[in-house]
Formats: C-alpha cells, structure tokens, sequence
C-alpha cells in the first residue's frame, strides 16, 4: 500500500463487466413475437368473418363506414339490411335473408290481414246468401198460388250478395202495359218476399228495368226512366206491406232499359222486370252510408279490418291460483 504522509490508502481495483449477449439481446424479441401472433390472428379471424358474411351484411357494413351516422340515424335499404347487428339494420338478427323496414313489415301484414278477412267474409257471405235463396224457394214451394211462378223467379249469387229478379211473361206479367200498378198475383210473391228479407236481415237495392219499346212521346215526357223507377217505388212497398223494414232499404232505382236481361233481344217480355239485391257485408258496404259513388272493395275492407280491430277485446287475465296474493 502506498502511503501519504505516513498514512495507508487503500487501493481500488475497478473491473468493467462487459454485457454479455444474454440468449440474443436478452427477452425483448418475445414481446414483439407475441405482438406479431396477435396481430396475425386478429388478421385471419378477420379475414374469416368476411368470408362467412352474406353480401347484404358487407354491402351494410361498407356503407356504414362511408357515413356511419346517416346509417345509425335513417338506416334503411343497403345499411344492414340483413342479419347485422348495426343500428339502422332491423331488429331481428336471426334473419338471413335481410330485414325490411318497419313500415314496409306493417303494409305487408295488413295486406295479409285484409286478404284473410277478404276471405272470411266471401266464405260467410256465401253461406249467408244461400241460405235466404233456399228460405226464398220454401216460402214459394209453401203457397200454391206462387208456385206458378217459379219459373218467373230467378236468383244467383253475386260478389254483392244475393240477385232476386222477377221478370214478365207474356201471360203473367207483373205489370201491366205502360202502368206501375202491380198486378195482383205479384203482389202475393213481393209481400211473401218482404217477409223471408226481413227475418233474413238483408239490406236491399231495388231497381226497375223495361223493355226497349218507346213511349210516342219519347225521351222527354213520361219514359222508360220514369216507368221504371214507379215500378221499383210500386214494388218497394208491396215488400214493406209483407214484412220488409223501411231502413232495410238501401236504393231504389229505375234502369229503363239500359241493362236488358236479354241482350239478343231488347224488346223481349224478360227485359220487364224487377232486380232485388240482397247485399253480403262487402256489398253493404259499397253501397251504404249514402255515397254518390260506391266505395271501392280495398276500402270496404280497410273499413271492416279497422272496425274488426277496434271490436277485438282485450285478453282476459287468467284468476289467480288458489292460495295466490290478489
């Protein structure tokens, strides 16, 4: 040891340790292995998905990162309208074949509904109307006097309910030439007519109709119109004197001879008659309510689903079980 001033000091030895390469650089390398895998994975997961999605999802997808608040706010047709689970996409993920929208699902059940109904009522107006032809036929079959004429008494049933039509024959002619007095063996079927309509609860559209055969005075005195139309009025109240209520009464109209029942030959004795329409559901709602015009058959029905809707109670709660709280 050297000394200074008599005194020791202690030597240092200093010893410079070399970093050793510590397995290449030591751990770092892991790190940036471990960020490489997951970036991978993360890759191909994506690239998985892509591949398994249907092209409305894509097509939804893509125009959702275009203006992803258009989409979020109005979504609608192109922004996941299929089974995406991005807002403005629908509401029901389990669909494969895309989503509509909301309005779109309400048109199309109640276009469903109003076919149901459409057919519900053809199929109940249908039974409805056969039933009061069949009572029509057993109140003539009843009385001897009328079943002369049957062949006179023609009925079928139409989209607006059931067509009675009693038309002239040369020898049994409900009217007698150029007059609306209603001859007596008419009367009898009218009044047995009015009865069956009334317990049947049938609305009726009357209207007169004649042959082809002008007055002298032509069109602009005393004509077929006016003919007619006495004949149907003539004819409305014999069907009151036999049962038929005044408010069953829809119209009562008179045809001339713009709608001959023989179209071969307008001047035939068939051409003379009577029209009794007994109206179903849809056709009481045509021509009810006094318009001028009837309404259409999609209106008719709109107006019977909403008032069908309306009438629908509300489910009864079932009564608590025994022992229960109220």
């Amino acid at each position: 040891m050297a000394t200074t001033s008599g005194k020791l000091q202690p030597i240092i030895i200093k010893r410079v340790k070399k970093a050793g390469h510590g397995g290449h650089h030591g751990g770092a390398w892991k790190i940036a292995y471990a960020d490489f895998v997951t970036a991978m994975m993360a890759f191909f997961l994506l690239m998985w998905l892509l591949g398994s999605t249907a092209q409305g999802d894509l097509q939804g997808i893509a125009q959702y990162f275009q203006s992803p608040l258009k989409v979020a706010l109005t979504g609608g047709s192109g922004s996941g309208d299929s089974s995406s689970i991005l807002k403005g996409g629908g509401r029901d993920l389990q669909r494969t074949n895309g989503n509509v929208r909301s309005g779109e699902i309400e048109a199309e059940k109640r276009n469903f509904s109003l076919q149901a109904l459409r057919a519900e009522i053809a199929a109940e107006d249908d039974l409805r109307m056969r039933d009061i032809k069949m009572r029509i036929e057993k109140a003539v079959e009843a009385k001897p006097a009328l079943q002369a004429l049957k062949q006179q008494l023609r009925m079928e049933v139409t989209p607006d309910g059931l067509r009675v039509q009693i038309i002239d024959d040369q020898g049994r002619a409900m009217f007698n030439s150029g007059s609306a007095r209603v001859n007596d063996h008419m009367r009898e079927l009218l009044r047995s007519l009015g009865d069956v309509l009334n317990t049947a609860n049938g609305r009726v559209v009357l209207s007169g109709h004649t042959d082809a055969s002008a007055y002298g005075g032509g069109e602009r005195g005393y004509s077929n119109w006016e003919l007619s139309a006495d004949r149907a009025n003539a004819s409305r109240r014999e069907l009151v004197v036999g049962g038929l209520s005044e408010d069953r009464m829809v119209r009562v109209m008179g045809m001339g001879s713009s709608v001959p029942f023989d179209m071969a030959d307008p001047l035939a004795p068939m051409n003379r008659r009577i029209s009794i329409l007994v109206l179903g559901r849809l056709g009481q709602e045509r021509w009810a309510r006094g318009h001028d015009t009837p309404i259409s058959e999609a209106q008719a029905l709109e107006q019977m689903l909403t008032r069908k809707e309306a009438a629908t109670p509300a489910p009864t709660p079932s009564p608590p079980a025994t022992g229960a709280k109220p």
